[in-house]
């Protein structure tokens, strides 16, 4: 593939048991796919557009999620389940393997990805795994979320997101669904649409649950022939991502990779979010 300045996304469709697919593609170049979840397609967005320059980038709605849409709205979301998806949409690219950044939940699909369908992934950076169960307040951390789950029955998606972000650490406002507020001081304020809340109504009830409860295989993330790198944001420190993802790392012997920013630092700083994450994949 060559050089592109072309960053519009071109949206496609796949209808696959259970959920039909939206996701996009821009760009030319060595096959990227940005995974988030709950975060959609939209949310990578800017970075998306700065990696198009020199990669094929790909992102996609995780099922249930803005533009994939369920045959049963209540069926739960789990790590495997959309690692499975992302098979799909590979096998729909023709692509035998890719490079695949995760951000949070998304970086939990791609060490499913890598369980579940050896030799798909050329290098997954995982990038802050909300992977609770390596953690030795496992069980108390299990609660809180239950009691997310609990606000949002008893109060709605604004209070959950509230408590969710104490669970987190994560002291700035985040919109439902997951998106952060404008940094710019002079941008409007601007309220959750109703995709939004649809979202982050499918995160509380029938995501965050199956999310958090995975527990890799370490030992087999270990011996697959995948590069695995464990990314953490500099301004994250103290955070239960980041606390997640040093554990990740100290079980597979390795050091965490530094990003720019804090959990979402893609969202905040995408252009030099992107130079990092291309320098991360060319040391592979």
């Amino acid at each position: 593939m060559t050089r592109t300045d072309d960053h519009t996304p071109r949206p496609h469709t796949l209808q696959v048991p259970g959920v039909r697919l939206h996701y996009e593609v821009r760009g030319a170049g060595p096959l990227l796919l940005l995974l988030g979840a709950p975060m959609d397609a939209a949310a990578f967005g800017a970075v998306a557009d700065v990696l198009a320059v020199d990669h094929t980038v790909v992102t996609l709605d995780p099922r249930g999620i803005s533009g994939s849409v369920l045959d049963d709205p209540l069926q739960d979301s789990t790590p495997d389940l959309r690692a499975d998806d992302v098979a799909v949409v590979l096998d729909a690219l023709g692509a035998d393997s890719a490079d695949v950044f995760g951000s949070s939940g998304g970086a939990i699909t791609g060490l499913a990805l890598i369980a579940r369908h050896p030799g798909r992934v050329r290098t997954l950076v995982a990038h802050e795994p909300p992977l609770v169960e390596l953690l030795p307040d496992a069980a108390e951390l299990r609660a809180e979320a239950e009691e997310v789950i609990g606000v949002f029955h008893r109060e709605g998606a604004g209070a959950a997101f509230g408590r969710f972000l104490a669970m987190a650490g994560i002291d700035e406002p985040v919109a439902p669904g997951g998106v952060q507020p404008s940094r710019d001081p002079a941008a409007a304020p601007v309220g959750p649409s109703a995709q939004d809340l649809a979202n982050s109504a499918r995160f509380f009830d029938h995501e965050l649950r199956g999310t958090i409860a995975y527990r890799p295989d370490v030992a087999a993330l270990a011996a697959d022939s995948s590069r695995l790198v464990v990314g953490v944001g500099a301004d994250s420190r103290g955070q239960l991502a980041h606390r997640t993802a040093l554990a990740l790392a100290t079980r597979l012997g390795s050091a965490a990779t530094e990003f720019p920013g804090d959990h979402g630092g893609f969202l905040a700083y995408p252009k030099e979010f992107a130079v990092r994450l291309t320098e991360t994949l060319r040391a592979g």
